[in-house]
């Protein structure tokens, strides 16, 4: 795969909110970001040179669960396996941080074009719903 940088938790709020307005557009505050990089467990960034072109976020409990967040790869590195590669990483951190001989949920939120890519790591879906809210703080 290319000539691309894998860094491990090094992800800033800065280029957090660069690579989400690029892919989604209206990413969190400032001051959201710099406190959900200082209090996640393991982030992990890739780079093209000195361009962020993808990001994901490990967020959790280190015992009973872990949870995927903000799966990120900039639309013109997409089917590169670049995806593929940032679920590796974050689910070797578990590997190497869980408790041996234990199982650990790993759950993740995706949209539905989203699940076959998501499946082939072992993720299925089940009956319960997402439920969220926006509190205005």
């Amino acid at each position: 795969m290319e000539s691309l940088i894998i860094k491990h938790n090094e992800l800033t709020a800065e280029q957090f909110i660069g690579l989400w307005e690029s892919v989604w557009g209206g990413a969190p505050s400032p001051e959201q970001t710099r406190l959900a990089m200082e209090h996640t467990l393991f982030r992990v960034s890739v780079f093209d040179g000195e361009k962020i072109v993808a990001m994901a976020r490990m967020i959790g409990d280190m015992g009973l669960d872990y949870y995927i967040k903000d799966v990120i790869v900039r639309p013109e590195y997409q089917r590169r396996g670049i995806g593929r590669l940032l679920i590796n990483e974050l689910l070797g951190f578990i590997a190497k941080n869980g408790v041996p001989g234990t199982e650990i949920f790993v759950e993740l939120c995706a949209m539905p074009d989203k699940i076959p890519f998501y499946e082939k790591f072992g993720f299925s879906s089940n009956e319960a719903q997402r439920l969220r809210m926006m509190l205005k703080v």
